[in-house]
């Protein structure tokens, strides 16, 4: 093995190339994704990356170097600092205050500039971003890129008079992969048809059906919803914001034939009684074949969690089936909730929540480990081991003008793999209430079974 095949192995183990099915900025689904971000985090592979691009050029021929932002500053920055070329930075766009330059730096008119980039895939953002520097008076005649995706940029550059070096195409990348095992006969077929412009054959990722996922959880309260699912052929649960006994009550009279649990938002609930609000609510659950899903996001220590599920004027403990906790007090503070079903925030329907993809990568190990889960609300994909509850969905509206932002039935069963639907002013505002739970729960299992095809 020579030292830049053992280089490229020491870099795919930062997770830079993807194999699977990914759609690109342009729009085109594509059999492999390369983010080369991670090199950065990693001073030892960022040093010798430096020296093999380098290595591509002769250094007396440049003046400067610049990166392209934002991957290849990094990159740009440590050959700089090998080689002593002066480094200067180019800006996505001008700053609107202060000097408002694009090119930061000190540099002269008539300097040559070797343009550094992280991977070339059509060329034309190089070509947007060459004029640019060549405005300052800097000449660029050379670009030196980590990956070649082998889509017609390098020949587009070379085309219009530039130099074009690359460390690694995706045909060397991807042979070097299968000689070490990494990467099947399948992928390179499907990235050989990509680059040839053939038609790419994607394996068909199936989702679990209902049946599926019954077998394999232990949970009793993931076995209740999903035996329900199957019995009434429904995976809709209506969100009951409604402010009455009253309304509640004649809310879930009228869905209770569709649903497969009533999401309740108890202490909202202005006349609340337990005598005469949750007995006949518990009635009517067990009279249409529905749980109870009290919507309280639990987001406290596990003593107050414990005191707050079972105590106060709700005592939410002796009649829900379900509840929803965020996942911010850690693992054991999940550990109250004895005798329910327990289903985690992973993630927030509304525009700007704070539920980011760090958040949503520790929510869900801690979905994932602790028993009392069994599944979480979510806008992303998440493991089939949990059920995924999806929220915001609505058959007519795209938002809601607070931040609330919707998808369709058929969007979440496809994009997002979800179990079931959460729908809320869809239904509760409905000038039929009755028929609109029956269009979402026949719009719903449509949409699961045509996911599941």
């Amino acid at each position: 093995m020579d030292n830049k095949e053992s280089f490229l192995l020491e870099c795919y183990k930062l997770g830079i190339i993807k194999f699977g099915k990914f759609t690109l900025k342009s729009g085109i689904e594509s059999p492999f994704y390369v983010d080369l971000r991670p090199l950065a985090s990693d001073p030892k592979i960022l040093k010798k990356l430096s020296s093999y691009l380098l290595e591509l050029i002769s250094t007396t021929d440049f003046d400067i170097i610049c990166g392209v932002p934002y991957a290849a500053l990094p990159m740009a920055t440590a050959m700089s600092l090998q080689s002593e070329l002066p480094l200067i930075i180019k800006r996505k766009e001008a700053k609107t205050y202060g000097t408002k330059k694009l090119i930061e730096g000190i540099f002269s008119t008539g300097q040559n500039c070797l343009l550094v980039e992280d991977v070339i895939t059509s060329g034309k953002s190089l070509l947007e971003t060459i004029p640019e520097i060549e405005n300052e008076g800097i000449s660029v005649s050379d670009i030196v890129v980590v990956l070649d995706r082998q889509q017609g940029g390098k020949e587009l550059l070379e085309e219009k008079g530039f130099k074009v070096h690359s460390l690694f195409n995706i045909t060397e990348v991807c042979e070097i992969l299968r000689n070490n095992n990494l990467i099947s006969e399948e992928e390179i077929t499907r990235i050989n048809d990509f680059l040839t412009g053939n038609e790419v054959n994607f394996e068909v990722e199936k989702h679990l059906t209902y049946e599926q996922k019954l077998e394999k959880t232990n949970n009793s309260f993931a076995k209740k919803i999903l035996e329900i699912a199957i019995e009434k052929k429904s995976n809709l649960i209506a969100s009951a914001d409604v402010l009455t006994t009253k309304e509640l009550l004649d809310f879930a009279e009228k869905v209770g034939p569709n649903i497969v649990a009533l999401k309740t938002h108890i202490d909202i609930i202005t006349d609340f009684d337990f005598d005469e609000t949750i007995l006949p609510l518990k009635e009517l659950s067990k009279n249409y074949n529905f749980l109870l899903m009290e919507d309280r996001k639990f987001a406290d220590i596990g003593n107050t969690q414990e005191l707050q599920f079972a105590n106060g004027i709700y005592k939410i403990s002796f009649w829900a089936d379900l509840v929803t906790s965020q996942v911010i007090g850690g693992e054991t503070s999940l550990d109250c909730f004895l005798n329910v079903g327990v289903i985690a925030i992973l993630g927030m329907s509304s525009k700007g929540t704070l539920t980011n993809s760090d958040y949503r990568e520790n929510a869900l190990k801690i979905a994932l480990s602790h028993p009392n889960v069994i599944g979480g609300v979510s806008q992303n994909k998440i493991p089939e081991d949990l059920l995924l509850f999806t929220p915001g969905v609505n058959l007519e509206n795209s938002g809601d003008g607070k931040g609330q932002q919707y998808n369709t039935p058929e969007y979440v069963f496809k994009n997002l793999q979800t179990d079931f639907i959460i729908v809320g002013r869809g239904i509760y505002k409905a000038e039929n209430i009755e028929k609109a739970s029956l269009d979402y729960k026949i719009a719903g299992w449509n949409s699961y079974l045509t996911g599941n095809k």
